[in-house]
């Protein structure tokens, strides 16, 4: 009945704010396992197997002569790890607690700290996953060095910004629609398989086949990042800020539909789900 009163200022509202958004981040990184270093080594492994099928793949195909001169496994992973990074995120965001999740009724709780935790906790176990990887790599098998570290990393970034966004899309649509919506997400995904470039470079791609992956800002990315990685490679087919754009565009369309779906959350919204 009795509490203290307690004056809020700006500095405190934002100190808290990150307080919660931390917790958060730390509880969506320990739902997937009871044990976050097994949980950190499941998602290694799973980086791992893919950038070995894809080694073998491309070993079979003999698509080893397209490739940038250099490092061919650090090749396949420049591109491996950017769109595990996009995806994970976008499969995070679009999996975060929305409006009527129990969460939701403590009082500091919101669903822009559940989309940014979810997101900041897909960002810590891939940066922490390919970081493992690559040291081991480096320090086990061969020496290794990027051309231009800061702006790999800073591509790297972007493939992630870009997942969360387009993330937040689906999660707008999702209360209104989540068959449909799930299907799209899923379509998504899988298109980016083979839609984000990973395997091709795109200053060897013919014309009529670069327009069928332009649009795809993880393309621009992994093209981009490759360039800042190797020095032989300057990609002239890419740019750095048409996923920027995207990335920006596909976020605010992302809160403006969040907003006007948790203005209209209904309880029943749990049980379609």
């Amino acid at each position: 009945m009795f509490q203290p009163e307690v004056k809020t200022s700006p500095a405190r509202t934002a100190f808290g704010l990150m307080e919660l958004i931390f917790h958060a981040t730390v509880r969506n990184v320990r739902k997937t396992h009871g044990n976050a270093v097994i949980g950190l080594l499941l998602n290694i492994v799973q980086t791992v197997l893919l950038v070995a099928v894809f080694f073998v793949l491309f070993d079979l195909l003999g698509m080893r002569s397209s490739a940038i001169r250099g490092d061919y496994l650090l090749y396949v992973m420049s591109g491996i790890f950017m769109y595990i990074t996009h995806i994970k995120a976008m499969g995070a965001v679009f999996s975060s607690e929305g409006p009527t999740s129990p969460m939701m009724k403590h009082s500091p709780m919101n669903t822009i700290v559940a989309i940014t935790a979810a997101a900041l906790g897909s960002l810590y176990i891939q940066v922490l996953s390919a970081a493992v990887v690559l040291f081991i790599y480096h320090a086990a098998f061969t020496p290794i060095t990027f051309h231009e570290p800061v702006g790999m990393m800073g591509m790297f970034l972007l493939s992630w910004a870009s997942g969360v966004a387009i993330g937040m899309m689906f999660l707008a649509a999702k209360p209104w629609a989540p068959d449909l919506v799930g299907i799209v997400q899923q379509i998504y995904q899988r298109a980016n398989m083979i839609a984000s470039g990973k395997m091709f470079v795109a200053n060897m791609m013919p014309g009529y086949i670069l327009a069928m992956f332009d649009w795809n800002p993880l393309f621009h990315t992994i093209d981009q990042g490759r360039g800042y990685i190797f020095l032989n490679y300057n990609p002239h087919f890419s740019s750095g800020t048409y996923p920027l754009y995207v990335t920006l565009a596909c976020l605010m369309i992302g809160l403006m539909g969040e907003f006007y779906t948790r203005k209209h959350a209904s309880a029943s919204w749990g049980a379609k789900r």
